[in-house]
């Protein structure tokens, strides 16, 4: 159904894709408007949008109920349309400066490390997924003025924690959010789906007790060869350039090894479909159709849901795309995240 090759970064996101059926390749096409709010990788320098941002930058801290301190970084200009991006597991805010690189020139761009990730403490809760949810809301009800709206982005666990707070917070989804963007994610069996362990002929799935160990793990990942490699199977196509996976073999491996276990075993059993269907606002779906970790089944599932519902915008299938879907492919998701914040 799916092409090889990556389509041109300027055709936008590629094929918009209807569930259930191929809507057509044509490209969604930049407004003016989009275009002066988005920066493209092709207008910069090679790699340029990995760089850490030169955006006008508060940094501050929000305390949630149970005592959890979250680092909070707010991007661009105090005027800008929100936009609040939700990282996923073992990631930190750094993650996502291709996005805040291109956005934060007309958009106030929040983002947060998650509890135990990057510089935010774990918190008396520890590794539950409605913790995820709580102290999505608790960012937002910081960050946001009264009456104001943010596009919600979310990639992996970050799609979980907006599928979490619906679920938690189903009034706080019209008051809080404009529209959201679930990008490469799932919201439950996602180890009994996950493609990422090579198994031998007779064994499709890996055995969720095994899976649940294996990422449960509290093992350092140390700056090797090997390690590297591990992680770009993991979380790229075989393409991905060495500068775009030292960037985020960095970030990895800087995650503690006790977290990454830690929400690794509550992931193994997470389950956020009631959330799904409380996310009632106009929602996007991205997968690239070489993402192992959550493969593009769980993004036409949820699709399916939000069709269902009328709260689908679109579901977008990257071609040749691993997990990393934002860091391999920037462009489309930052035009895509660019016109829900023109909706």
């Amino acid at each position: 159904m799916f092409g090889s090759s990556k389509m041109s970064t300027r055709r936008a996101l590629y094929a918009a894709l209807g569930v259930g059926a191929v809507a057509g390749a044509a490209g969604f096409v930049l407004s003016r408007r989009n275009r002066q709010a988005v920066t493209l990788s092709t207008d910069l320098a090679p790699n340029a949008l990995l760089a850490e941002p030169t955006a006008p930058l508060t940094v501050s801290e929000v305390v949630t109920d149970d005592g959890t301190v979250l680092r909070v970084h707010t991007y661009g200009p105090e005027d800008g349309d929100p936009i609040v991006l939700v990282h996923g597991w073992t990631c930190s805010i750094e993650y996502w400066y291709p996005q805040i690189n291109a956005l934060a020139d007309n958009h106030r761009v929040v983002v947060y490390d998650l509890r135990g990730h990057g510089r935010s403490t774990v918190g008396a809760t520890r590794f539950h997924a409605d913790a995820l949810g709580s102290d999505l809301d608790a960012v937002l009800q910081a960050s946001l003025r009264d009456g104001e709206k943010a596009v919600i982005v979310g990639h992996s666990m970050g799609g979980i924690s907006i599928m979490s707070w619906a679920q938690v917070f189903p009034d706080h989804v019209q008051r809080f959010a404009k529209a959201a963007m679930l990008v490469s994610t799932g919201s439950d069996r996602l180890i009994a789906e996950t493609t990422a362990v090579p198994l031998p002929n007779g064994f499709p799935r890996v055995p969720v007790p095994v899976g649940r160990a294996l990422i449960g793990a509290p093992v350092p990942f140390h700056d090797t060869p090997l390690t590297t490699s591990v992680i770009k199977y993991l979380n790229f196509s075989r393409n991905i350039g060495a500068e775009e996976l030292a960037f985020t073999a960095k970030i990895v491996r800087d995650c503690n090894p006790r977290t990454r276990g830690g929400w690794g075993a509550t992931l193994a059993g997470v389950d956020v479909k009631e959330g799904l269907e409380n996310l009632a606002v106009p929602t996007t779906v991205l997968v690239g159709t070489g993402d192992r970790l959550t493969p593009q089944g769980h993004s036409r599932r949820l699709a399916r849901t939000l069709d269902e519902a009328g709260n689908l915008q679109r579901l977008i299938v990257l071609p040749s795309v691993g997990h990393m879907s934002n860091i391999e492919d920037p462009d489309s998701v930052n035009v895509e995240i660019g016109r829900l914040a023109s909706l």
